[in-house]
């Protein structure tokens, strides 16, 4: 399969995301802001055995059941120091908190411009990456396809999200992660093939990186996607390309020259490095699958739609737990967290 996908190129994501009802334009507006804890839903609590994991992933189980007429359709992952996991809900623009028992909760609602029109998917909003930054600051990428909606927001608790920079309306801001050494946050603009780069406290974004290893192939569809820096180095996924591309950070924290790490992996989305190396589980969307990806560029397929998968589109990793968002954007079933456990 990863060598059909390196030869023919994977179907045109954009085109099949269009088609689906979450893409059409006109979802109903939710409310502006929601406080911490303003809304919980139940959850299922019971996980389910593994039945396919491969090693090094075993014991996968559905930690939380999610909503999907709800709009409860995690789109990506950032982990709090209590092992909780913090969501974005792609169509909905929340943001919510699965703790380690299962319970989710909404801690945040970035609002919803009634002329949004999202590229690529031409929706009303599209909450993509969200990231943790040691001190406890959240930050989340935002699109609306609007200039006055645009952008990367700062979450705080109890507070209406609040627009730190604002980016094109033309951009899909996807994955997004933080860089210690610059102090600079980074991410993924699917829409037009690049990186951004930004300082936390505000300003003016940069273009960080662009060029044909971070466009899509086909027009319409999601270039630049998952994003996490590592080595010094952001590493990018390229969905519609099947690829994992590195980015080295110079010195003045300008963007080296690109490489291609992996290729032929088919739809991917976003990932997270294992701990050994620059090893990745990575989320394979439409095909329902996580693939551990070594260090040579080799991927073998880890977990399944027989695990709980349901279109998984982000990764995270800390110590020995994975945890695995799932969207439910195709199969139309069951979105849910899922968490494993990694042999390290």
């Amino acid at each position: 399969m990863i060598n059909y996908w390196f030869t023919m190129g994977p179907p045109h994501y954009g085109r099949r995301m269009r088609s689906s009802p979450i893409f059409r334009k006109g979802r109903p507006a939710l409310p502006a802001v929601l406080t911490v804890s303003a809304l919980t839903v139940g959850v299922s609590l019971t996980g389910t055995p593994a039945r396919a994991a491969t090693p090094p992933v075993s014991h996968a189980r559905i930690l939380a059941h999610l909503d999907l007429a709800a709009g409860a359709q995690p789109e990506n992952i950032a982990l709090e120091p209590d092992g909780s996991a913090d969501l974005t809900y792609g169509f909905s623009g929340r943001v919510a908190r699965v703790d380690r028992t299962g319970r989710v909760s909404v801690i945040a609602q970035v609002p919803i411009p009634a002329d949004g029109d999202v590229p690529l998917t031409h929706g009303k909003i599209f909450l993509g990456g969200i990231v943790r930054l040691p001190g406890g600051a959240r930050y989340v990428a935002v699109s609306t396809g609007t200039a006055q909606g645009t952008g990367v927001y700062r979450l705080r608790a109890g507070r209406a999200p609040v627009r730190v920079a604002a980016l094109s309306p033309g951009a899909f801001l996807n994955g997004m992660a933080y860089d210690r050494r610059t102090r600079r946050l980074f991410v993924a603009d699917s829409a037009q093939g690049r990186v951004w780069s930004l300082s936390p406290r505000g300003g003016a974004p940069a273009a960080w990186a662009g060029g044909s290893v971070l466009a899509s192939r086909t027009a319409g569809g999601f270039g630049a996607n998952g994003l996490k820096v590592r080595g010094g180095s952001v590493w990018v996924s390229n969905l519609d390309a099947g690829t994992l591309v590195h980015v080295p950070i110079t010195r003045n924290g300008a963007a080296g020259r690109p490489a291609v790490a992996a290729k032929g992996l088919g739809p991917v989305d976003d990932f997270a490095f294992t701990g050994r190396g620059t090893a990745v589980l990575a989320a394979v969307n439409q095909e329902n699958k996580v693939v551990l990806v070594d260090s040579r560029g080799t991927a073998k397929t880890v977990l399944t739609a027989a695990d709980g998968l349901s279109n998984p589109t982000s990764v995270a990793v800390r110590g020995r737990t994975v945890y695995i968002a799932d969207a439910a954007y195709f199969t139309r079933r069951d979105p849910n967290l899922l968490v494993a456990r990694l042999r390290r």
